[in-house]
């Protein structure tokens, strides 16, 4: 399987095969590439919709060019934390960007999303996103801001009184509950608009079908989220140790 950069040719077959409603992993077979390297180079990219094989061969010698400026003097990658291989990281924090970006976040919002996940600590200040992406403290600010007021993200204070912004089990909860409510919106504007346009309408019709649909998804969703929060957020039991004893107190 070869490695390294994908070419301008590779890039114009990927094209072809999305324009041809190639899956990723067909036009990586074609390609002898992993999957994750088209869905990746896809979703940073445009998407399968939007991609152009040139304009996405432009746009990766830029951000090439943007890491080779602000790489270590060493010319060494940052270590990683319990022996992680750091292209490996690098890598896969890109791909993880890339499909949150596809699902409609933000290309900014998405990089701190994606950091913050990724983090051990499942937390980090802005000084430190600010350090990890390489990008301005405004940048960071305007995209906290914005996951702040989707429930993406929370904050807390450290015991150096430092902001945190956290990414929890509890947040993707959190999250859901803010997309019901704003889907339950639509749902309340579209029942106001049969009002409107009257109910025999087809305009009518078509907002009542419109309100019934998300009315009933987003129901759906979260009843399962609050049965997936209640099984989840119960700990396992830790096994006895090796000597058949207690487990010790942490």
């Amino acid at each position: 399987m070869p490695g390294g950069r994908l070419t301008q040719p590779e890039r114009q077959q990927i094209a072809v095969g999305l324009a041809d409603g190639l899956a990723y992993a067909e036009i990586a077979r074609r390609l002898d590439r992993p999957t994750s390297t088209i869905t990746r180079e896809v979703m940073r990219n445009g998407g399968p919709t939007a991609y152009r094989a040139e304009l996405a061969h432009r746009a990766t010698e830029r951000r090439a060019q943007r890491r080779k400026q602000a790489a270590p003097r060493s010319g060494e990658a940052l270590p990683q934390a319990h022996g992680r291989d750091p292209e490996a990281m690098r890598a896969y924090e890109e791909t993880f960007t890339a499909v949150i970006a596809g699902s409609g976040m933000p290309a900014m919002m998405s990089r701190v999303m994606a950091s913050l996940t990724l983090a051990d600590t499942g937390s980090l200040t802005a000084s430190e996103l600010v350090e990890r992406l390489q990008v301005s403290p405004a940048s960071i600010s305007k995209a906290i801001a914005y996951l702040e007021s989707q429930g993406m993200v929370r904050r807390e204070r450290d015991d150096r009184r430092r902001d945190r912004y956290v990414v929890d089990d509890d947040i993707w909860y959190q999250s859901m509950v803010a997309s019901a409510r704003s889907t339950a919106q639509i749902v309340g504007i579209a029942r106001e608009g049969v009002g409107v346009l009257g109910p025999d309408t087809p305009a009518g019709a078509r907002l009542e079908n419109v309100a019934r649909f998300l009315d009933f998804v987003s129901e759906s969703i979260m009843r399962a989220a609050e049965q997936a929060r209640e099984i989840l957020s119960v700990k396992p039991e830790r096994a006895p140790d090796a000597t058949g004893g207690e487990p010790e107190a942490s």
